[in-house]
């Protein structure tokens, strides 16, 4: 299904890689999501590269600035993985003095959202094992004949709002795979080796993770 009448995900496009930028693309019959795509695409790069050149010395005025510019962002990225407030506020941070330490490893293959995204999903990912508290134990790899690929598109005609609350709701298993497909931008591949699970039960888990956010919006449209 084509992205119309999506302008809420446009704030998200920065924060994806140029290949899947451009792959969102065909599936887009907005003129102005189009463009904003195109100019993403071949300007991500440079967006803060001067802010980025100064952290590059030292400057502590320019860290500053560059976590003003992507510190509600990454919070967001970090609650809809761990779920609690005070544990993604300190994964935040960790985060920032991480992406601040390594930025000499920073190299504009990417944007730096999608860059310092990486640092914050690791983080978070790795907090949550430690802590025993991600389990895909009762998880099997049966192929689930509800996934399609291309099917998510219709996902973007949710209210968003809504969807993010109901998501606090759900399994851990299913929030993180969901939250790391849907909203972050990820894929299959990408989620598995990230969550150290096979392919197949990352799309099993959306899929199921999909079908109870639905379960959850209808209870409440019925219960309003």
């Amino acid at each position: 299904m084509p992205l119309s009448g999506c302008t809420y995900v446009l704030p998200a496009l920065k924060y994806l890689p140029k290949k899947k930028l451009l792959f969102l693309q065909p599936f887009c019959n907005s003129f102005v999501l189009n463009k904003q795509i195109n100019q993403l695409a071949t300007n991500y790069i440079d967006i803060h590269k001067p802010l980025i050149d100064r952290c590059r010395t030292g400057d502590n005025r320019a860290q500053y600035e560059l976590y003003s510019l992507y510190a509600k962002a990454m919070y967001n990225v970090c609650i809809r993985i761990v779920n609690h407030t005070s544990e993604a506020e300190d994964i935040l941070q960790d985060s920032f003095l991480e992406a601040f330490t390594r930025i000499g490893e920073f190299r504009s293959e990417s944007s730096f959202g999608a860059w310092l995204k990486t640092i914050v999903v690791n983080r978070s990912i790795n907090y949550l094992k430690k802590k025993k508290l991600l389990l895909f134990d009762n998880i099997t790899d049966e192929k689930d004949t509800r996934h399609e690929e291309y099917s998510d598109y219709e996902d973007t005609e949710w209210e968003v709002q809504r969807v993010y609350k109901a998501m606090h709701n759900l399994p851990d298993g299913y929030r993180i795979v969901l939250s790391l497909y849907l909203l972050e931008g990820y894929d299959h591949a990408e989620i598995a080796q990230i969550l150290g699970i096979t392919e197949s039960t990352s799309k099993s888990q959306y899929s199921r993770a999909k079908e109870c956010i639905r379960t959850l919006l209808k209870k409440k449209d019925h219960a309003g």
